[in-house]
């Protein structure tokens, strides 16, 4: 009687490192490399991002659309999004982390001399005013105009992941990543004053038209991405990119935005 066929072995999945401009990140970069068999970008199953939350999101950027996973370790001011920095195991740790998706905001931003401008955002759009004069900021839902005249510094929609950052300094609520919903979070309203911004579902289309915009100029800024002088800006959920993170099971993205509600 034949021997059964063995499965060939599930080969272990290839690695990039990419580290950010400081000095911590680029020293550890060819340590990394010379301890650990890599390949190009372009070519590996799993991103190690060596740095702070602003090399994870400029790396999920750079990587957006694919299906790379992205594992960050911090080697920045701020780690957030980022898992604790250790050199060794590395192989088992990465077989160990638990994967969590999300899904980018997409701007449309339309400018004062019609220009259109497209881009993703992972955290927030924010829209700033750019002069010492209030923004006034209409706002529309799903086609319907919720506030005729928000006045105001500016107006920010968070996803849950980026709830915890300039979400939260603008006083929005923290979001669970499993909420299914958006924040949208006024920035310094004076009118209505007591207005502290509304939860929205992911479906929600959000249009924010700029009232006055050639007297009142306000800038629209998608992460790192920014657009002077908006007229309008459509913003909603781009359900049809999925960004894969990748976190230590005792370092878990969804237990430190839990956690971020209780900390003083």
């Amino acid at each position: 009687m034949p021997s059964p066929r063995r499965r060939p072995a599930k080969s272990a999945p290839t690695i990039a490192f990419l580290a950010s401009d400081n000095d911590e990140a680029r020293r550890a970069l060819p340590r990394f490399a010379k301890r650990y068999r890599q390949v190009p970008p372009d070519e590996a199953d799993i991103i190690v991002a060596l740095g702070g939350d602003g090399m994870m999101l400029e790396t999920l950027h750079r990587f957006m659309g694919g299906d790379t996973a992205i594992y960050g370790m911090n080697c920045g001011t701020v780690g957030f999004l980022m898992n604790k920095y250790h050199e060794a195991d590395l192989p088992a740790r990465l077989a160990a982390a638990e994967p969590v998706k999300l899904h980018p905001l997409a701007m449309t931003a339309r400018t004062i001399s019609g220009k259109t401008v497209k881009a993703r955002a992972i955290n927030e759009v924010a829209l700033l005013r750019e002069t010492r004069q209030t923004a006034k900021i209409a706002i529309a839902i799903d086609g319907i105009v919720r506030m005729p005249e928000l006045i105001c510094d500016g107006v920010l929609l968070s996803t849950p992941a980026g709830s915890t950052a300039y979400n939260l300094s603008a006083h929005g609520p923290i979001l669970p990543l499993g909420s299914g919903v958006l924040a949208l979070t006024p920035i310094s309203a004076f009118r209505p004053r007591r207005w502290r911004g509304a939860l929205l579902p992911h479906s929600a289309k959000v249009v924010l038209e700029i009232r006055e915009s050639a007297k009142r100029p306000v800038s629209a800024v998608a992460d790192s991405t920014e657009v002077r002088d908006v007229a309008e800006v459509a913003v909603g959920e781009d359900r049809s990119v999925s960004l894969t993170l990748l976190f230590d099971p005792e370092h878990n993205l969804e237990e430190r935005i839990l956690r971020e509600q209780f900390e003083p």
